[in-house]
Formats: structure tokens, C-alpha cells, sequence
């Protein structure tokens, strides 16, 4: 692996922190998540049309800039310096990279391009409150969290020619103001059990969650005999025919492995950025007639944190850049490592912060929640570890107790 960046990746990173610097500060972030949409649409259309962030990992034939995992994982990083709301991660890191491995030559044709300009905006609904287990981060995707024949879940059946779902899912990461939902359906009873994908433009009921972390938006959707397309290249219309179950789970869980490399980044971009600010204030915080900074034990704590978030960087670079060379697959544990350095700097600035640091209204609070937050929505950090120990075998080869 090099380590170094190329000038157009340094590029990314400081075109991108200029602006969110000028247009996405604490108050502008609150402001946002209490929009309908959960987002700056304003901020949205210059990141896709001026930026074309939604398409940097997408290839060029369909509009995209024909970048891998590490650009779209540094961009990350520096949107989560800022706890920047907006349909990045739903849109071009959870769903368009399922209609590119998925979807037929048409799909892709019609679809792609409007996701690279930002036009078009899709979320990934997956049944109950599996998203991490579909994503083969906790658990082995192969099997039923979809529904498994059972009650529950995400049921597909087809008749007089068209698909229909009926289901729920939950957790569904700006489901609420997406255009397009890719949505994992089971389907064939027990006797066919599979799961496979489909995309749904209306006819859901979309209903926004209230979440711990704001900036992060969920919602849930509901489907009532709602049509769908299924999502893949088949010889006679039906997913029955030509439809690669195996691969499409495959597919899945390399989403998975791609976006938890992605969810690494930004957490370190958040860590690094609330540890920079709890470093000036710790300068300028007086007791005893001197500033706390200046205190050994103040000290020694934000070198611990210091080390800590470099460690987490560096896990979430190579996971960025193993899942970009096909290599093994390291996002789950850059995940849990990023997701704990998180956690624990911004439950220190809280602290270190003082009596100011523990009220609702300072910024601290923001990244507190996103750590706690993204911990439940993703992890949690030990089973992240656990998953990735037993697919390691690093106990023998059997299961590790969670």
C-alpha cells in the first residue's frame, strides 16, 4: 500500500474542507436537520454538480468520475469533520453501487448518470432493523433477515406480470426523501427461499424517524402491494429466470465491506475534528490561575486521544484501500476501530469542555450523538470485532460468543 496521496486526492480533501468550512458550521448543520428533507439542498446540488461527489466512484461511461473507495472514503472524512448532513452515503455509497453490480445494462443506462449528477437520490431498504447484518458487517448475509418465508420482513410475489412487495423496513438511512428505494425482498417461499432486490419509485409510505443523531436521517417504509421492478438482467421479465442469488448476496456484502470503510473515514474525520477543538479550548479553559492544557493529566489524555485517532485513520486508509484492490476484506474492524476512537473523544470533550460541555446546545453534543448513534445503527464495536474474528478463524474455526 502508498501511502501517499496524489495531488487530486489532496485536491478533494481541501476544495471540500474550504467549502464546508464557509457553508456548514454547527448552527448551519442544526438548521439543516430540521428541514423536511434532513439536508441543505442547496448545499447538496453544489456538492453533486460542482464537486460531483455522487459520482467519483462510479464509472466514466455512466457520467462518473471513475474514482474507487479511497476518494469517496476521503470525501467522507471530511464531511464528517463537519457532521455535514446530506444523501451521500445512502445515494452513491449504499445504492448506486448495487444497481451497477445488479442492474441491467437499462437500469444502469437510465439510473447511473442521474446519480452522478445528482439528480437522482436513492436509499437502500432492508427488512426490521437488519441494515448491519444485510450488510454482512455482524453477521453472514445468507441468511433470513430478509424475512425467510415468515411473517415480517420484506415479502415480493409476482402476478399478472408484476412484482408487488409488502413489508417494512426500518432504519432506512434518508428513506424518506430519496427518489428511488432499492429494496431487499424475500421471495419463493420456503421451498425457493431467496432474497433478492428491487427498485421502487412510489407507492411507499415513507415516514421520518426521530433518531438520536439528527444528522444522521432514518425513516421507515411501509409497503402495501407496492410495484416494483426487479433489480438484474433477466431472459423473460421475471426474477425466475437468470437471477444470480448467490451473487447478489456477494454483492451485498462487498456494499457492506466498501461502505464500512467509508463509515471509518468519517467517523475519524468527526474524532479528529472534535479533538481539535477540545485541544484549542483546553488552551484558553483557566484554573488555578493557568490554562488546563497545561496541566500532565489534561495532557497525557489528549495524547491518548491523539494516538488513538491516528490509529483509527489508519485502519479506515487501509480498509479504504484494500476494498479498493479487491483485496481482503478489512471494513468491519476499521469500522469498529473508528467508531470507538469516536466515541471516546467526543465523551472526553465533553468532559474536558467543563460545566459548558455537559448542556444540549454545545457542539460537543453533535458528535457525542453520532458516535452513539452510528454505534447502534452499525455495530456495536464488539460484534463488529467478533464477526470479523470467526470469518478470520482466529479461534479455531469455531463461532466467537457475543
Amino acid at each position: 500500500m502508498d501511502a501517499t496521496f496524489t495531488a487530486e486526492q489532496d485536491e478533494i480533501r481541501r476544495t471540500l474542507r474550504e467549502l464546508l468550512l464557509k457553508r456548514c458550521g454547527p448552527d448551519e448543520v442544526r438548521t439543516a436537520v430540521r428541514t423536511a428533507d434532513g439536508y441543505d439542498p442547496a448545499l447538496w446540488v453544489t456538492l453533486a454538480q460542482q464537486l460531483g461527489l455522487p459520482g467519483l466512484a462510479l464509472p466514466e461511461a455512466y457520467g462518473g468520475v471513475g474514482c474507487g473507495t479511497m476518494e469517496i472514503a476521503l470525501t467522507a472524512e471530511e464531511l464528517g469533520r463537519a457532521l455535514a448532513p446530506s444523501p451521500l452515503l445512502a445515494t452513491a455509497v449504499l445504492s448506486a453501487p448495487l444497481v451497477l453490480a445488479l442492474g441491467s445494462r437499462s437500469q444502469r443506462a437510465a439510473l447511473l448518470p442521474r446519480i452522478a449528477t445528482g439528480e437522482l437520490t436513492a436509499a437502500l431498504a432492508v427488512p426490521g432493523a437488519g441494515l448491519t447484518t444485510a450488510l454482512g458487517l455482524t453477521g453472514d448475509n445468507r441468511g433470513d433477515w430478509a424475512g425467510g418465508g415468515r411473517s415480517g420482513g420484506v415479502q415480493a410475489r409476482r402476478a399478472d406480470g408484476v412484482w408487488r412487495l409488502y413489508g417494512e423496513a426500518d432504519q432506512v438511512l434518508d428513506g424518506h426523501s430519496a427518489d428511488l428505494l432499492v429494496v431487499a425482498a424475500h421471495t419463493g417461499g420456503f421451498a425457493r427461499s431467496r432474497t433478492l432486490f428491487f427498485l421502487v419509485r412510489e407507492g411507499a409510505t415513507r415516514v421520518r424517524r426521530t433518531s438520536l443523531d439528527e444528522t444522521r436521517s432514518q425513516s421507515r417504509v411501509q409497503l402495501r402491494e407496492v410495484a416494483a421492478e426487479f433489480l438484474g438482467d433477466t431472459t423473460d421479465g421475471s426474477a425466475d429466470a437468470g437471477a444470480d442469488v448467490s451473487g447478489a448476496l456477494a454483492a451485498l456484502a462487498a456494499v457492506g465491506d466498501s461502505a464500512a470503510a467509508v463509515l471509518a473515514a468519517e467517523a475519524v474525520g468527526a474524532a479528529d475534528r472534535v479533538l481539535e477543538r477540545t485541544v484549542e479550548y483546553v488552551k484558553q479553559r483557566e484554573q488555578f490561575g493557568r490554562a488546563i492544557g497545561s496541566f500532565q493529566a489534561v495532557k497525557h489524555r489528549l495524547a491518548d486521544l491523539y494516538v488513538q485517532v491516528q490509529a483509527a485513520r489508519s485502519a479506515a486508509y487501509y480498509a479504504a484501500w484494500a476494498s479498493a484492490e479487491g483485496r481482503e476484506r478489512t471494513g468491519g474492524l476499521a469500522l469498529a476501530q473508528s467508531l470507538e476512537a469516536l466515541r471516546t473523544t467526543a465523551s472526553e470533550a465533553v468532559q474536558l469542555h467543563g460545566g459548558i460541555g455537559f448542556t444540549w446546545e454545545h457542539e460537543a453534543h453533535l458528535y457525542f450523538k453520532r458516535a452513539a448513534g452510528d454505534e447502534l445503527l452499525f455495530g456495536p464495536v464488539h460484534r463488529l470485532r467478533a464477526y470479523a474474528a470467526e470469518e478470520a478463524r482466529l479461534f479455531g474455526g469455531g463461532e466467537v460468543a457475543v
